[in-house]
């Protein structure tokens, strides 16, 4: 599978004010998908990190449903330990 990559700078939140601690940050995308997201991208007038931020934005909590590993795995220890 093809991958390219899409540098972008990740804002977080510091404190209440309107600062913003922004971190350059490599992701890794599957080209058609870059792709489709350069086109919006282009569409909206907007860069690339500002779509894939309202990306997250907006799917966040369905994300957060995801099961973890470890509750996919079941409650058995990682180590395979039977202490």
């Amino acid at each position: 599978m093809n991958q390219k990559t899409m540098s972008s700078h990740a804002a977080e939140h510091v404190d209440t004010s309107k600062r913003t601690d922004k971190r350059k940050q490599s992701l890794y995308f599957p080209e058609e998908m870059l792709k489709e997201i350069q086109l919006e991208a282009n569409r909206q007038d907007r860069s690339l990190s500002w779509i894939v931020q309202q990306a997250w934005r907006i799917s966040r909590n369905e994300i957060m449903r995801f099961p973890s590993v470890n509750d996919v795995m079941g409650a058995e220890d990682p180590a395979g330990r039977d202490d």
